[in-house]
This record gives structure tokens, sequence and C-alpha cells, in this order.
């Protein structure tokens, strides 16, 4: 899952038109950040946003394919699908993309806060509780 210098440069070239975007190399691919939020990644020269119920239909729509990472297993796929390419040639159609997707992981984001404290609620339910004594 190999991404050219090349056409990472491109991608980052076509969003700073409009928001910043950061890049960090995962796992042989990229993943790509705005405004805090991991929205996009890349593999294959290949650009894939965030999906959810929000904004599957758009990318169903054009017929796009979901991020599949593990060639051995195609029936697995993440949340992600390709970018249509004439989106990531038009601005006005990859702003609106992409505050989708960044809307896609914003919620994700705050779900898995509200996981995380409900975990540390229950955890500490459980430490407080008090024992039973136990018979010598």
């Amino acid at each position: 899952m190999s991404v050219s210098t090349q056409y990472l440069e491109y991608v980052l070239e076509q969003f700073a038109a409009f928001t910043p975007v950061t890049s960090r190399r995962m796992f042989g691919g990229v993943g790509l950040y705005a405004e805090g939020l991991f929205f996009a990644l890349i593999g294959d020269d290949t650009l894939y946003f965030k999906v959810d119920d929000s904004n599957r239909a758009d990318y169903v729509a054009r017929r796009c394919q979901a991020f599949r990472p593990f060639a051995e297993d195609p029936t697995y796929s993440m949340n992600y699908f390709q970018l249509p390419e004439d989106v990531l040639e038009d601005t006005g159609e990859l702003r609106e993309w992409t505050r989708k997707s960044l809307a896609v992981a914003a919620s994700a984001s705050a779900a898995k806060r509200h996981r995380e404290r409900t975990a540390k609620k229950r955890g500490a339910a459980r430490r407080t509780k008090p024992r039973a004594a136990s018979k010598r």
C-alpha cells in the first residue's frame, strides 16, 4: 500500500486552497488530518474519505469503492470510501466532501470519548463498591 511523494504533494496542494491538512505515514499508507481529526487516508495513490450513514450514499451513488486493507480478505472493508477523481480536481466540490468527512470524523471522535468516559466511570464504580467481608 505505497504512496508516492508526488501523489501526496498533489493531494495536499488540493486541500491548501481551503483548509490546512497534515499527513502522517502509517501502515504503508498515509493518514490525513484537519482540525485535529483523522478524516482521510491514502493507499496505493488512492484517496479515501471517512464515511458513515450520513454520507455513504454519496459514494455509493458514484460507484466508489470501499477501502479494503487486506488483499487476502476482500470482504473486509473499513468506513472509508474512494473519493471520485473529479471531486479531487474541483476545489468547491472537494471542500464540500471534506466538510462532510470531517463531520463524520468529529462524530466518531465524540462517540469514542463518550465510550471512554463511560468505561472509566464503570471502572471507578467497581473500585468503590465495598467488598464482602472474607470468612476466616
